[in-house]
């Protein structure tokens, strides 16, 4: 074998591995938000979640992507490792479809009119389809259609180079010595761990497998053993994915190394065991593409069959081995922040909808501090006080890191719908992060009130109450909005929100009426005004979630025109809402 051979090999497997990689994302993106989404929804039994794990990785055309989302699906919380246990051993069956797409490159060269079934035609047919989908066409979903058609191309071309490349090896003494020695079953396993550690695709390392055996000089007898170490090689790309992960996300990568390990050692010892006994005639047979697609499936199959039954049992010793780590007594970060985990990152649909509940558990959160901020003014504690600011610097760190996350997501290839979302959440963190900050400044001005023995009038605290009042609805409302999606919410904020600016100038200008009488102190007034004022951007903020969620459900982003076009519309719509709520919240009349 020259030098131009090697490269034709290499070459051969790059585009191989691009092809591979290029139908995988089409796939995905064609299947949608739920496939990565079902990988946590559907997962209430083993055969469900064994039969999603074949599904989903014959989508994805990755075993160790499948994987690796299940660890981050542990990792975060979402999904017992037990049930993770399930959508691998799927994966490991599922991983086994590439073989018998790439056996579609083992088709011959024909003449006249079968020419039309031979690799070459069907190559550049997809090939040409592919690139005018991708490149011509305005509608998305054909876009990745026309990706999966030029990743299957670009497969097949690759897996042409690499039988190319390595046909002149068919003559050659060296390999075909070397190829004898690869039916020692121990020699070839580690052949085919170490060549799959290399390259990080078990699906890539049989298709080579593939290729060699397309010069007819591979047989069963070398073939084997080498797929059992395939199977073993493929689990330390998840292996490496779980470094720094959580105990049990590491349990979950360990239980599929020790899948991958139980199976080749079982179909290996019984296989050798048997044939030790009574020669398989198999053994010299000559193996093709397809012959070593078959096998590759038929190990893959009894391994999960065998094991399935034992998915309680992995979990026990990968317990053992791993054992449970002491408990922090206490926790510096948001438990839910580790939904945020990057390995969702290629994977968008999953990764924007973990988003989704760290960002309403951000909400929950500046609800809760707004409540407590207000419970002060009534009846304050230092106690109230410090839970107040521990809070709001919890707040900040979620707008830090889930900020952070949104941008990551954001470098990856969007739908028109994850872009929106993307455009709601990261919106959404700012006004909530300020509805916090306004929370707060209400908790000074509670403890200014104490520290300095102000008391607020009866008829003060009495309007005071009408507008908090109005102020802990109209969040409610814009929470709601955005939490469950509903427009009638939204649409709800915006009246509530003009009502509360008329009873903000109300209760100033009665307050300067006191003022002028003598009932309150000009120390008086600067507390009450500053009270008002962040009540008053509290529902500013709320406002500014509840348009935004009406912008998106009318594809359309310009906020300030929204308003405008709202102030002057003033519909009906509006007018009811707005006198429903003049009516809940009425003041008193000016004694």
């Amino acid at each position: 074998m020259n030098v131009l051979n090697l490269i034709g090999l290499l070459s051969g497997l790059a585009l191989f591995l691009y092809g591979i990689s290029l139908m995988g994302d089409g796939l995905s993106k064609v299947a949608g938000d739920r496939l990565q989404k079902v990988l946590y929804q559907l997962t209430s039994n083993p055969i469900k979640g064994i039969l999603l794990g074949i599904g989903v990785t014959a989508l994805i055309q990755s075993s160790s992507a499948t994987s690796v989302m299940a660890i981050g699906f542990v990792n975060s919380g979402l999904m017992q490792f037990n049930e993770a246990v399930s959508i691998i051993l799927g994966s490991i069956v599922g991983t086994s479809i590439t073989g018998w797409i790439v056996s579609l490159s083992s088709i011959g060269e024909a003449e006249g009119w079968l020419m039309i079934f031979s690799t070459t035609f069907i190559t550049g047919v997809l090939a040409i389809i592919g690139i005018c989908m991708y490149k011509f066409s305005k509608k998305q979903s054909r876009n990745h259609l026309g990706s999966i058609l030029l990743g299957l191309a670009v497969l097949m071309f690759g897996m042409n180079a690499m039988s190319a490349a390595v046909t002149p090896l068919r003559e050659n003494e060296a390999f075909l010595n070397l190829l004898t020695k690869f039916s020692n079953p121990l020699l070839g396993v580690l052949v085919g761990i170490v060549f799959t550690a290399i390259i990080q695709s078990s699906a890539a390392a049989v298709g080579i497998l593939q290729a060699l055996s397309m010069t007819g000089t591979l047989t069963f007898a070398e073939t084997y053993p080498i797929i059992l170490g395939i199977a073993v090689g493929g689990a330390l790309p998840v292996l490496l994915s779980a470094m720094g992960a959580t105990l049990n996300a590491r349990r979950t990568a360990l239980i599929h190394l020790m899948i991958d390990i139980a199976g080749a050692v079982f179909c290996g010892v019984v296989f050798y065991a048997v044939n030790a006994v009574h020669p398989f005639p198999l053994m010299r047979m000559s193996m093709s593409p397809v012959s070593v697609a078959a096998v590759n499936t038929a190990f893959r199959i009894v391994t999960v069959l065998v094991l399935t039954p034992m998915i309680n049992l992995l979990g026990k010793i990968a317990c053992r081995i791993i054992k449970d780590e002491p408990v922090p007594e206490e926790r510096t970060t948001p438990e839910d922040w580790d939904l945020l985990d990057e390995r969702f990152l290629s994977h968008p649909s999953v990764a924007i909808e973990q988003s989704r509940i760290v960002v309403y558990s951000m909400a929950d959160h500046v609800r809760e501090n707004l409540r407590k901020a207000i419970q002060l003014l009534w009846n304050y504690s230092q106690e109230g006080f410090d839970e107040v600011q521990d809070l709001e610097e919890e707040v900040d760190h979620y707008e830090d890191r889930i900020g952070s996350y949104l941008i990551k997501v954001s470098s990856a290839e969007l739908t028109t719908k994850q872009n929106e979302d993307l455009y709601l959440f990261l919106h959404a963190i700012t006004d909530l992060e300020r509805i916090s900050d306004h929370a707060t400044n209400i908790s000074e001005n509670a403890k200014e009130l104490v520290d300095k023995n102000i008391q607020l009038s009866d008829d003060a605290m009495k309007e005071l109450r009408v507008m908090v009042d109005a102020v802990e609805e109209v969040l409610d409302l814009a929470l709601k909005s955005m939490t469950y999606q509903d427009q009638e919410s939204a649409h709800m904020v915006e009246p509530l929100e003009e009502l509360i600016d008329d009873l903000s100038d109300e209760l100033k200008h009665r307050h300067i009426d006191r003022l002028q009488k003598g009932i309150c102190t000009l120390q008086h007034g600067f507390v009450f005004n500053d009270l008002i004022t962040n009540l008053e951007r509290i529902s500013d903020h709320c406002s500014n979630i509840a348009i935004a969620m009406i912008e998106l459900e009318k594809d359309a982003f310009d906020t300030h025109d929204y308003v405008e076009s709202l102030m002057a519309r003033k519909d009906e719509e509006f007018s009811r809402y707005f006198q429903q709520f003049k009516e809940k919240y009425t003041l008193e009349e000016k004694n």
